[in-house]
């Protein structure tokens, strides 16, 4: 199972790509754009810690447009690059951690939340990345939640905070992010094991029954 966001992916590309080829009309290199959206990161984990929830909310928007804008330049600009896409995948998980990590530090939800939460998310990440490694899956971005789900989570839970002062809607949107980041490393392990096992019983009885 696809995560719900990463099915639009080819339309939200197509989409951005207008913006791709303004950015580099403008000379903007895509790692730029990684980079800065790194720094809107960290600038998130920060207003967050200090409890400024709304301005988090913009800079964490603002993080989203740079790592979109960051994949459309690439392509526009022909400079999409195997080292892009590690740094991309880099800064994203240091992203993930700034953001929880200001919400740890806000004092609103408690540490055994956003731990938990960045736990999971990092594992999610490393089940896919470990897959891909072994070049035998072309994709392993499977399960119940990609990075924009998560994000789209905690975005609900920062919004509707200040509606619902007497509920922990925050934390919940956390331990949210947690679960479904544990839920899709688990699906992301099992479509692996499938995968290869499969993949090996096919070229044991190939080789067994001399198909070629």
């Amino acid at each position: 199972m696809m995560p719900l966001l990463a099915r639009f992916r080819q339309f939200y590309e197509q989409a951005s790509l207008p913006l791709g080829h303004f950015c580099t009309r403008l000379g903007i290199h895509p790692n730029m754009l990684t980079y800065l959206s790194l720094v809107f990161s960290v600038l998130a984990g920060y207003l967050l810690s200090q409890r400024a929830f709304l301005w988090g909310v913009v800079a964490i928007l603002l993080m989203g447009l740079a790592d979109v804008l960051d994949g459309a330049t690439a392509r526009a600009s022909g400079k999409a690059s195997e080292y892009g896409t590690v740094l991309d995948h880099v800064t994203d998980r240091y992203a993930e951690a700034f953001v929880m990590g200001g919400l740890m530090l806000s004092g609103v939800v408690a540490p055994v939340w956003a731990l938990f939460a960045i736990f999971g998310m990092v594992m999610a990440s490393y089940v896919r990345a470990r897959a891909e490694a072994t070049g035998k899956l072309a994709s392993c971005n499977v399960g119940f939640a990609g990075r924009q789900e998560k994000l789209g989570l905690l975005l609900i839970g920062l919004v509707l905070m200040p509606l619902l002062p007497d509920l922990p809607i925050l934390e919940w949107a956390v331990i949210a992010v947690g679960i479904a980041s544990h839920v899709t490393a688990v699906q992301r392990l099992l479509y692996t094991r499938q995968m290869l096992v499969g993949s090996a019983r096919d070229r044991k009885f190939r080789k067994e029954s001399g198909v070629a």
